[in-house]
């Protein structure tokens, strides 16, 4: 089993940035692919960003594509998504997903994909 802890959300003006982070302990991080989802009131979980823990190989949603990174520190735990040109549009409390996977070049699109979730960090882009 593994614990994720996500930080780094707050307040940011449209057009600022913002880096999201994914504190994971428990068992070993690197069997692990891992996803950031995002949730607006009203609105059902989306994919933001996931990525495969060897390569790694890594995906977006069109929605973010060129402007938000995902990324992973397997010696810290950690995985990461910068988000640059934030728009009032992604404005979601944002979740850290993590799914024990036999292949490390896998990546995985969808909430059922995955085992552990954190609590979100809220992000809130003002216009």
């Amino acid at each position: 089993q593994v614990q994720v802890v996500e930080s780094g959300g707050g307040l940011v003006q449209a057009g600022g940035s913002l880096r999201l982070s994914c504190a994971a302990s428990g068992r070993t991080f690197s069997g692990y692919a891992m996803g950031w989802f995002r949730q607006a009131p009203g609105k059902e979980r989306e994919l933001v960003a996931a990525i495969t823990w060897s390569g790694p190989i890594t995906y977006y949603s069109d929605s973010v594509k060129g402007r938000f990174t995902i990324s992973r520190d397997n010696a810290k735990n950690t995985v990461y998504l910068q988000m640059d040109s934030l728009k009032p549009e992604d404005s979601a409390v944002y979740y850290c997903a993590a799914k024990l996977s036999m292949s490390g070049r896998r990546y995985y699109t969808e909430p059922y994909d995955y085992n552990y979730w954190g609590q979100g960090t809220q992000v809130i882009v003002s216009s």
